[in-house]
């Protein structure tokens, strides 16, 4: 079967003349759509076990709201103990050398998505959510359209290459399917995922995202999760409040991802099994929610509430503060899920609390609060993600506004420099490592010679004598030894060749010195010099080190700089990949 596929691909290549990139572009149609069936086989899911557990399916805050008080305090720590003894079950299947997530998968690894653990994980995620636990649900869909996306790949044989990007395809189909945004997909997955956008791969993860959205909207009766008002026009003086908002963002995002942080650390110390400790988290969510039902679930419904209802500050204040608390003990006990939807549902609120004070102090030249905290979304999301031109397309594509797009994107690059400034943390590890990666570049860009410069062991003074130059020479693997005076003045070097040459040929040897076999031209690096121009130098140098002296004027050996340690040093420089 795997070989009639291989000969069937290749006669169809050779037959329609396609080249790799017009292949890759058939397979991100096959992928779009089959990441869009995994999205709404996810949501289905959901729906049977929230009307297994209720009689009812839909919003879960409503469906908190219709329960007795004493069950909306079990029911998630009983999802929650269920979701634990399923991650179990998914660690039995755990490889060392397999990348659980995705990202892991494009970014560091061949594209192969484990499919037992990746299954299991969706499972657990599952009773997280449908038993109302404050995570979000778009990061098990996405897991599992890139799932389906390496397993289309490694049917079909694709190399490490073409099967990361295939992956890459199936995740900006997930992300396209949960919120019906196919440009922003799309840009997630090259921002964040990939790294750079780049029409080899850029070309094909549109093509999927757009097949995604098509197949969403044609075969189901999807509606996008957020019902955006119509934006009204920003003009004058107004456009700084929305710098100020954007300050404002920056700078709580990153408090936000620590405060997730800090959850995860304590969740970690308690001394109890995994499955009681999402319990416990699911406890946590349950007895706010016997005064504030709107903790459970997502947040879509309480944020369409926030942009299309008044709401007092007073009950922004305590609905916010509530949802961090529920989120912080969902995501921190160990629960699988996205906070990507929670971080929006933190921006809608911080958003409408900052237009409602703007409007106290400035009634007559003020937006109404929904248009702060449909900004506020994306400037949230920007510094959290560390991916504005994603959040400036997303909350674009839900509102389908250009009125929107100058406060927007203002808000949202605002919001990336101040969290950037703030702190190194980001939503997404493989965001931490890019940036990380980007600073050390940074570092080996200024990095001079003295930076890489190690001990000179092999050194001789000119008076030493061939038997005391031998035993260096066996006692190090080198080519040559530096001869330095009694000051630590660089004079040359002697090379081995020189002295097993005169040794082979048994000539008289016992009244030579280093001063007769002395090299004095010989190339010499020099420590201000920079890593370009020292590679320079290795090239024409056929050798693993080059001596380094102080200045040209002032010859003082400073020691020896390895090639080794050179090329590492301009490869992380200069990345390939």
């Amino acid at each position: 079967m795997l070989s009639f596929l291989l000969k069937l691909r290749t006669r169809a290549r050779e037959l329609f003349r396609l080249s790799e990139a017009h292949t890759m572009l058939v397979w991100s149609v096959v992928v779009g759509v089959a990441g869009a069936l995994a999205t709404i086989a996810f949501r289905a899911a959901i729906s049977l076990v929230q009307l297994a557990i209720s009689g009812d399916s839909g919003s879960f805050v409503e469906m908190a709201r219709r329960m007795p008080w004493t069950v909306r305090i079990w029911l998630p720590a009983a999802g929650g103990l269920a979701a634990g003894f399923l991650l179990l079950i998914a660690r039995r299947h755990a490889d060392k050398n397999a990348h659980t997530d995705y990202m892991e998968a494009v970014t560091i690894g061949d594209g192969v998505v484990p499919v037992r653990l990746s299954f299991w994980r969706s499972v657990s995620s599952l009773f997280t959510i449908a038993s109302g636990g404050s995570i979000g649900r778009e990061g098990p869909m996405v897991q599992l359209a890139a799932l389906a996306a390496s397993l289309i790949g490694r049917f079909v044989h694709f190399d490490p290459a073409r099967l990361r990007l295939l992956v890459a395809c199936g995740a900006a189909a997930g992300i396209t399917s949960a919120y019906s945004a196919p440009i922003a997909g799309a840009f997630f997955v090259t921002e964040i995922v990939l790294g750079s956008i780049a029409m080899e791969s850029f070309g094909p993860v549109v093509v999927a995202a757009v097949v995604a959205n098509i197949t969403m909207r044609e075969f189901t009766h999807y509606q996008p999760p957020y019902e955006m008002p119509a934006f009204p026009p920003v003009a004058g003086l107004e456009v700084l409040l929305f710098v100020a908002l954007g300050l404002l963002c920056g700078a709580a995002a990153p408090q936000f991802l620590r405060m997730l942080d800090l959850s995860k650390a304590a969740f970690r110390k308690l001394p109890l099994p995994l499955p009681v400790r999402l319990a416990l988290g699911g406890l946590v969510v349950g007895i706010i929610s016997v005064w504030w039902p709107e903790v459970w679930g997502n947040g879509y419904s309480v944020v369409n509430s926030i942009l299309h209802s008044p709401w007092t500050w007073t009950a922004l204040v305590l609905v916010l503060v509530f949802k961090l608390i529920a989120t912080a003990a969902t995501a921190g006990s160990g629960a699988v899920g996205g906070i990507f939807t929670p971080t929006l549902f933190v921006g809608a609120a911080v958003g409408s609390l900052f237009g409602h004070g703007m409007h106290m102090l400035w009634p007559h030249a003020t937006s109404g609060a929904f248009a702060y905290a449909m900004v506020g979304m994306g400037a949230f999301l920007a510094g959290a993600t560390q991916a504005p031109l994603m959040a400036i397309l997303m909350i674009f594509e839900m509102t389908l506004s250009y009125q929107v797009v100058l406060p927007l994107m203002l808000s949202c690059v605002v919001a990336y420099f101040v969290a950037r400034a703030i702190g190194k943390t980001s939503m997404y590890e493989v965001t931490l490592h890019r940036n990380r990666e980007e600073q050390e570049r940074v570092r080996l860009r200024a990095t001079q010679m003295r930076e890489l410069i190690r001990p000179a062991e092999t050194v001789v003074q000119p008076n030493a004598t061939v038997q005391e130059m031998t035993r260096v020479f066996l006692e190090y693997p080198v080519k040559y030894l530096y001869v330095a005076n009694e000051t630590g003045a660089f004079l040359g070097v002697v090379a081995l060749k020189d002295i097993t040459s005169d040794l082979l040929e048994k000539r008289d040897t016992g009244s030579k010195t280093a001063a007769d076999y002395l090299q004095p031209h010989f190339d010499v690096l020099t420590p201000d010099m920079s890593l370009g121009v020292a590679l320079q130098h290795f090239m024409a140098f056929q050798g693993e080190r080059l001596p380094v002296v102080e200045s040209a004027t002032d010859p003082k050996l400073a020691g020896v700089v390895y090639k080794t340690s050179l090329l590492d040093a301009y490869f992380r420089m200069n990345p390939t990949r």
